[in-house]
Formats: C-alpha cells, structure tokens, sequence
C-alpha cells in the first residue's frame, strides 16, 4: 500500500458521519490504530476542514475584495482587507490548513480508495482536491504542486498556475473515465449517499469553471465544447447544508466567526458595502432582503464604504449599519447551480449564439433569486436586461451580486477575470469627508466599484487586489519560493 500521510484533519474527523464536530477542540475521541483506518473515518474531517476554510476566511476576504463588505463601526479586524490588502502573515493559517489539514488527507484517502479498488471516493476525493488548487492558484498565483505533500520534499517548486489548471483537468478527467456513475461513495457531508454520479456531475461543474476561468488566456475551446455538449451538471446548488448545529465548533463557520458568542465575544466586523447596496437598490433587487439583514436604527438598508469603519462620526453609529443575513446553519456553498448558468452563458457568448447566452443568462439571474428562495426578477432583468454588445459587463454585475450572498470569493475571482463592476470616477474619500464627518452615498452611482479610503499603495487608485503575497508558513521555509510578484500582478488568468 501506498505511503499514508495523517495529519490533524485525521483526528477532526475520525468520529465524523456528520459535520457535528468538525472543529469542536474540546472534544478527544479515542483514535483508532492506523491499520483500522478508513477513507470513512478520513474523508469528513477533510472535506470539513475546506468548508471551514472556503466558508469562513476565504468568504471573508473575498467579500472585502470584491466590495460586498465593508467594516463595521469601532472595530478594525478587517480594516486592511477593506483597504486591499492582504499579508504574507495574515493567510498561513488558512494555506497551511487547506494543504496539511485537506490536501494531505485527502491524498491518504485516495491511496486507501485506490487500493481496495472504490473508484467512487477517489472521484469524490479528486473533486474536493481540484477545488483546494483551484482556489491556491486563485489567491496566490503560482503555489507547490507537482513536487507538493512530500514529506522527504521540504523545497517543492512552485507551478505555475497555468499547469496547475491543466493538471487539475487531468485528474478530474482521470478520476470520472475510471468511475461508473453507480458506484458508491466514502461517508461525506456534500453528498452525502449520493452515488457516483452526482459527483460526476459535481466533477463537471467545477472543470466548466475552471476552463471559463482560463478560457481568456489558454485555448480550451474544443475541452468546453465537450462538456457543454454533455450536458451533465449539478440540478441544484452543492452545499455543505443540513449539518450545522447551533454550538460552538458545529455551526457554520463564518456565522462562528462574525455572529455566535460561543467564545464570550461580542465583537461584529462585516457590514454591507455601498458599492453593492447602490447596485441591488437601484433595480430593486429582493435579493438585499434574503442576503443582508436592515439595520436596527430604522430597519432600513445602508452601504458602508471600505477604508473606513466610520469610528470618528456621530451619526453613523452601530445601529445604522446592515450585516449579513446568516445562521448557524446557513449552507456553505460549494458551487451554485446559478454559477453554472452564468459560465454556460458566457461560453455561448464567446463560442455559440447570443439567443442561447441570454437563456442561460435569465436561467443564472432565475436560479439565484430560487436560491434565495425568490422568485419575481423582474425588476432585475428589466433594469439590466441581456445585452449581446456589452454580454461581459452584463455577466459580470449579475454574477457578482448574485455570488455576494453565497461566494464572495468566487466573486472576487470573476471580478478581476471580467473586469465588472468597474471602477468608476467617485472614490471612497468622496463618498465620505473623515475630516468633517461628510457622508454623501448617493455619490456612487450603481454597478461601480471606487478606489477605497487609504487604500494600500501598491495596489493604488482604481485598482483591485490582484494576488495575495505567498504565504509565510511556506516562504519562510521553501527555498524555491520566487520573487514577489506585487499586489497589481494578476494570475496568469488575468493577464
């Protein structure tokens, strides 16, 4: 049998059928003796430890990132992701998570599956891994791959992200072709006893985001064509749903980091930004109500502004601000059946006929208000209806509020991808006078960004964060790590 790796994400989930206990700390099971373990006892604390990550940090930055979130009055936690920046120091933990805690797990699930010949968890372990590059290569650009999660390896080289893609695809693709679509499943929270072939479709949606998400820079026409062709997607949104629980270590994790008590704090960060209210408000968009909650001064909706937590002002207190709708068992949300739609959209907008973009368009903007457990959007697409000239501004605003209420870090990645919103000529600090306690919203006209107050100088005036500087859990110790690209240097999907 293969080497097998056990790292901490192993005792989150030995006792795991659920997601009960995927960070309770207090909790010391009994381990059991390697020779009894089983992708069972492995694959739940693994896929866990993503949900934390992808549903907690990642979502709280990416909704700073990409102006979803502002700061709340008086507190600072998040004052510098407000001001688009992001420290070497600040992401280890959750680098260090996603490849000690996830990936390494999941590859000692992979060996355990591939030796008792259960092609069903070696997809569904494949999915989950493609998903954590997927996201590495999307903060940091180029991450270890190729020589990564080799113990006797402690100077990996760092891959391009360009071949970290390809070869995501080509485990993906090698995972699905040696998977019947009834073969079963390791115990898991996503699908949990779902067949293979949920997790095929799963599979699908992810490889249509990852080829939308290069198609700009690499020629993958022919690989889109195919999938497209097939047909085979999710029928409604993947979530991690149905397996919270309202105590601490248990409940969804950024409703753990924001919003619970568990740990004796009080503490709120993450109000609504300005630059989305202006956006939902000026279409009506009934989506506001199901994503953020009215503020508690007058039960109405307010936009704060990045760069600031308004702590000077006498007017705009605590009360006058609106936090995000959450729950302890709000779902963490994998990939949304909306997001499918907007890529089939933009894949016939490039490739087929723009009478089928504007269907998977209205279907994408249909999708997320079901989602949201709407259904009217006619004041949305009436005030931003299809536009077969302008298809990518188009795409792009409804993506991006339509990802505010469930991925805010897929929403940062589409926006540096398709450039929409765009900045436009208000900037933060005339929205708001710190000097003289000014505070002018309507300023800022709908479906634009604006360059936020003190924003960080090496990302500058009308300009997102691009990448995140690597890490320090592996810089500091990696002697292959490459030079630092700079805030402004996109991915290699954005150049």
């Amino acid at each position: 049998m293969k080497k097998i790796i056990l790292t901490a994400a192993v005792a989150l989930g030995l006792t795991m059928a659920s997601c009960d206990s995927y960070l309770d700390i207090n909790e010391s099971p009994n381990s059991p003796a390697q020779s009894n373990l089983t992708p069972d006892l492995i694959f739940p604390g693994a896929e866990m430890a993503f949900a934390n990550s992808y549903g907690d940090f990642l979502r709280i930055t990416g909704g700073y990132f990409a102006q979803h979130y502002a700061q709340y009055f008086g507190t600072s936690n998040y004052m510098d992701y407000s001001q688009f920046q992001m420290s070497a120091v600040r992401s280890s933990s959750t680098y260090q998570n996603l490849t000690m805690r996830v990936l390494q797990n999941l590859s000692t699930v992979k060996a355990m599956a591939e030796e008792s010949d259960e092609p069903g968890t070696v997809l569904a372990a494949t999915v989950i891994r493609a998903a954590v590059y997927q996201v590495l290569v999307d903060c940091y650009g180029e991450i270890p791959y190729s020589e990564a999660l080799n113990p006797d390896n402690l100077n990996p080289k760092y891959d391009n992200g360009k071949d970290i893609y390809a070869g995501i695809i080509a485990e993906l693709d090698e995972a699905i072709a040696k998977t019947e679509p009834t073969a079963t499943v390791c115990t898991n929270n996503l699908l949990p006893g779902a067949r293979a072939s949920e997790w095929i479709k799963l599979a699908n949606a992810l490889k249509l985001r990852i080829l939308m998400r290069e198609c700009g820079v690499v020629d993958v026409k022919a690989e889109l064509e195919a999938l497209v062709k097939e047909n085979n997607f999710p029928d409604s949104d993947v979530a991690w749903a149905g397996c919270w629980s309202n105590q601490s270590g248990q409940a969804n994790p950024f409703y753990q980091e924001d919003f619970a008590t568990y740990f004796g704090s009080t503490q709120q960060n993450v109000i609504l930004n300005l630059a989305l209210y202006a956006t939902m408000d000026d279409s009506a968009d009934p989506r506001l109500q199901a994503f953020f909650d009215p503020n508690t001064d007058k039960g109405q909706y307010t936009g704060g502004v990045s760069g600031t937590n308004f702590s000077t002002t006498s007017d705009y207190k605590a009360g006058y601000w609106c936090r995000p709708h959450m729950a302890y068992d709000s779902p963490v949300y994998f990939i949304s059946r909306f997001e499918t739609e907007f890529f089939l959209a933009e894949y016939h907008a490039r490739y087929g006929t723009m009478e089928e973009a504007e269907a998977h368009y209205t279907a994408a903007v249909e999708a997320s208000f079901a989602s949201a457990g709407l259904s009217d959007t006619s004041t949305v697409l009436a005030t931003y209806p299809w536009n077969a000239n302008g298809w990518k501004e188009c795409i792009g605003v409804q993506k991006w509020v339509a990802l505010s209420g469930t991925n805010n870090f897929e929403a940062w990645c589409e926006l540096r991808r398709l450039g929409y919103p765009a900045f436009g000529s208000v900037t933060g600090a005339q929205i708001y006078d710190v000097v003289n306690d000014v505070y002018t919203p309507s300023l800022l006209p709908a479906a634009t960004l604006y360059t936020p107050i003190q924003v960080i100088p090496s990302v500058g005036a009308d300009k997102l964060l691009q990448r995140w500087p690597y890490p320090e859990s592996s810089a500091n110790r990696n002697s292959n790590t490459p030079a630092a690209k700079g805030d402004t240097t996109p991915v290699f999907w954005g150049e």
